[in-house]
C-alpha cells in the first residue's frame, strides 16, 4: 500500500479503486474501437476485390499500407502522450482517424483506398496511448495484468470486427454498398466514442502526471544508449521504404516517385537523428544521477519481443480470414469467423500472460517461455496447416494463445523501464510491432501460406535467442508502488 493509501479511510480506498477499475474500463474500449476500425478491411477482403475489381496482389498492398504508417506513429504519439497526457491524444486519435475511415468507405478508385489505408494506419497508434493511461492508474505489482486487461479487450476489436463486419456488410445493410455502410458505421461509433472520452477520464489519480518538457525525443542515460536508441529509431521510420518500393514495384508509382519518397524518408530519420542528439547531448554532458539512469538495451529487447507477438498477430489477422476461405473453400461469412478466433483469444489469454508476469518469480523468464510457445506453434501451422481444417482451427487457436500471451509479458514489462518515459518507450516498442507486421505482410507476398508460417517461426526463435542473453529484470518488477528517481520527484514538484 503506498503512503498516499495509508492516509485514506475504507470508503476512500473504495472509492479510489472503483475509478481505477472504471478508467481502466473506458480505456479498453477506446482502444477496442480503434482496433474495430483498424482491421474492418480484413473480414471484407474477398467481398472489395470483387466489388472494385481488385487483383489479389492489390488487396495485399492495401494489408501493407494498413500497417505501414503505424510504426513511426507509435513513436511520434508516444512522444505526444508523454507532452500532453493520454486523454487528450486518445481524443483526437479517435476523432481525426475516423475521416480516412469515411475516405476508404466511399473511396470510387484504387489510389484514394491506398491513400486512405495508409494514412487510416494512423489509428493503430492508440495502443501506445492506452498503455500510457493504465500505468498511471496502477502499480508495478499490479500493471501486468491490468495492462493485460487493456490491451486484449483492445485488441479484441479486431477479433470482432472480422465476426461482425462481414454481418452487417452482408445481412444487415446489403446490396452494393453494404461493406461502405459497415465500415462508415465504425468510423461513427469511434468518432462520437472519441468528443465522450475527453469528457469522460482524467489522466490518472491526482499528482500522479506529469509533463514531460523534453518530448522532441526519448531520453538516454549514457553515450552508448545514445548510438543504441539512433540505432533503433531508424528501422521505425525507414521501414516505410518497404511499402515504397513495393508499390513501386507493383507499378503503382513511378522511379521518380519513389525516389522522392525515398528522400522524403531520408530527411524524416535524418530530422529525428538531430533531435535525439540535440535533447540528450546537454543531458549526458551534465551527467544523469545514478538512481535516474535505465538501460536502452532493455527498450531494444522488448521491441524485438513485440515484432515476434504483436508483429505476428497484426501479419496473422490480415492473411487469415482470407487463407481460410481459399484453403478450405469457406464462405466470406464464415471464414471470417473462423479467420477471428486467431484475435478472439486476446480476450483472456494478453491479461492471463500479464497476470502470469506480476505472479510468477521473474518476469524475463515468463516472457522467453511465451516466444518459445510461439516458435513451436508456428512451426506446426507451416507443416500442417493446409491439411485439415479443424486441425488447422486447433493450431490457430493455441499459437495464438502464446503470441496473446507474449504481449501481456511484454507490456507488463515496458513501464517498468523508466516511468517518466513510459509513453515514448511504449511508442518505441509498439512501433516495432508495426515494423514487424510490414516485414511479415512483404514477405508473405513472395511466399506460399504454409511458407510464411515458417518464416515467423524462424524469426521469432531469433528474438527467443536475443533476449535470452541480452535482457535483464527491470529493479522493482514486484514492487507495491512505483520507485522514483530524484529527477522524477524533482518534475512533479515543479508541477505542483
Amino acid at each position: 500500500m503506498s503512503s498516499t493509501e495509508k492516509q485514506m479511510g475504507p470508503g476512500d480506498l473504495f472509492r479510489l479503486h472503483r475509478i481505477d477499475i472504471r478508467s481502466l474500463h473506458k480505456t479498453w474500449f477506446a482502444f477496442f474501437l480503434t482496433f474495430y476500425v483498424w482491421f474492418n478491411m480484413a473480414p471484407l477482403a474477398t467481398t472489395i476485390i470483387a466489388d472494385m475489381g481488385l487483383t489479389v496482389q492489390q488487396m495485399k498492398l492495401l494489408f501493407i499500407c494498413n500497417v505501414a504508417l503505424t510504426a513511426p506513429g507509435r513513436v511520434i504519439v508516444g512522444m505526444l502522450t508523454d507532452r500532453f497526457g493520454p486523454r487528450k491524444t486518445f481524443t483526437v486519435i479517435m476523432v481525426v482517424m475516423s475521416i480516412p475511415c469515411f475516405f476508404f468507405a466511399f473511396a470510387d478508385s484504387y489510389t484514394q483506398m491506398l491513400v486512405a489505408r495508409l494514412v487510416l494506419s494512423l489509428v493503430g497508434t492508440g495502443f501506445v496511448v492506452g498503455i500510457h493511461m493504465t500505468s498511471l492508474w496502477f502499480k508495478p505489482r499490479d500493471i501486468g495484468f491490468a495492462q493485460g486487461v487493456e490491451a486484449g479487450l483492445g485488441n479484441w476489436g479486431s477479433s470482432i470486427a472480422a465476426m461482425t463486419i462481414p454481418i452487417i456488410a452482408l445481412n444487415v445493410y446489403g446490396g452494393a454498398y453494404g461493406w461502405r455502410y459497415a465500415i462508415a458505421t465504425s468510423g461513427v461509433v469511434m468518432m462520437a466514442y472519441g468528443i465522450y472520452f475527453f469528457f469522460g477520464i482524467t489522466d490518472g489519480p491526482t499528482n500522479v502526471y506529469h509533463k514531460s518538457d523534453r518530448g522532441a525525443a526519448i531520453e538516454v542515460s549514457t553515450y552508448g544508449d545514445l548510438i543504441n536508441a539512433i540505432c533503433w529509431t531508424i528501422p521505425t521510420i525507414g521501414v516505410i521504404s518497404i511499402l515504397v518500393w513495393k508499390i513501386s514495384k507493383l507499378g503503382f508509382l513511378s522511379a521518380t516517385g519513389a525516389g522522392i519518397c525515398y528522400l522524403i524518408i531520408a530527411l524524416v530519420v535524418l530530422y529525428q537523428v538531430i533531435q535525439l542528439l540535440r535533447v540528450n547531448m546537454p543531458i549526458l554532458k551534465r551527467g544523469v544521477p545514478e538512481d535516474d539512469k535505465y538501460r536502452f538495451t532493455d527498450v531494444a529487447c522488448l521491441c524485438t519481443c513485440y515484432v515476434s507477438c504483436f508483429g505476428v498477430e497484426l501479419g496473422i489477422v490480415s492473411m487469415l480470414p482470407m487463407f481460410y476461405q481459399k484453403t478450405f473453400a469457406l464462405t466470406p461469412q464464415l471464414a471470417g469467423i473462423v479467420g477471428s478466433f486467431f484475435a478472439f483469444t486476446n480476450f483472456f489469454a494478453r491479461p492471463l500472460g500479464g497476470f502470469v508476469s506480476d505472479r510468477s518469480p521473474s518476469r524475463r523468464a515468463s516472457m522467453l517461455v511465451t516466444l518459445a510457445f510461439i516458435t513451436v506453434g508456428m512451426i506446426l501451422l507451416g507443416l500442417f496447416g493446409a491439411t485439415n481444417l479443424y486441425l488447422t482451427i486447433f493450431l490457430t487457436i493455441v499459437t495464438a494463445l502464446g503470441v496473446m500471451a507474449a504481449e501481456g509479458t511484454t507490456f507488463a514489462l515496458v513501464p517498468l523501464v523508466k516511468r517518466r518515459l513510459t509513453g515514448q518507450i511504449s511508442g518505441y516498442v509498439g512501433a516495432y510491432g508495426n515494423v514487424g507486421a510490414i516485414v511479415f505482410l512483404t514477405a508473405y507476398t513472395f511466399l506460399a501460406d504454409t511458407q510464411f508460417f515458417l518464416f515467423i517461426g524462424a524469426v521469432v526463435c531469433a528474438t527467443f535467442l536475443f533476449n535470452l542473453f541480452f535482457l535483464k529484470e527491470p529493479a522493482g518488477a514486484f514492487a507495491g508502488e512505483y520507485q522514483l528517481s530524484s529527477v522524477d520527484r524533482a518534475m512533479m514538484e515543479g508541477d505542483q
